[in-house]
């Protein structure tokens, strides 16, 4: 509408500039938000599962306790919860019930290729104080008449 004050002169295209403009932004913004919801449900799928007995679970009506027992099969976890007086209660919830965990998901796994192709070009051991094995089955026997020389002498 702007443009058409300024300019004058209209044509059909550049009268829909700015409604093609806000409607690109409204489907990047729909978009992207439907990618963050995603990722955050599939973190929250992630914690879930890496619940295990021992963690300390609140489920979404406030009950905070410790994990006893869990149930993949049942999509289950029992809870116990108590007072500091020993008096303490086993409750069974189902795993979306949970609202906060203290349980942290493992780190997947790095793809074999991509360890196996990182490994071939690096000559370093695997630990930083590990000593290097002879790399030849004849170092390994001279290693080991070394070791034999050496336990002699101390005898």
């Amino acid at each position: 509408m702007l443009f058409n004050l300024l300019e004058g002169e209209t044509t059909s295209f550049t009268s829909f500039i700015p409604i093609i403009i806000i409607i690109v932004l409204v489907v990047a913004f729909i978009v992207w938000s439907y990618i963050s919801q995603k990722k955050k449900q599939k973190n929250f799928n992630e914690t879930i599962n890496a619940v295990r007995p021992g963690s300390k679970v609140k489920t979404i009506g406030g009950i905070v306790g410790e994990v006893v027992e869990v149930n993949d099969e049942e999509n289950t976890f029992v809870l116990k919860t108590g007072d500091s007086e020993g008096n303490c209660s086993y409750m069974k919830f189902d795993k979306q019930a949970i609202y906060q965990t203290d349980a942290k998901p493992e780190p997947a796994a790095p793809a074999k290729e991509e360890t196996s192709a990182e490994n071939a070009g690096s000559e370093a051991p695997a630990e930083p104080f590990e000593e290097s094995a002879p790399e030849t089955s004849d170092g390994a026997e001279e290693a080991a008449a070394e070791e034999k020389k050496s336990e002699e002498e101390n005898k």
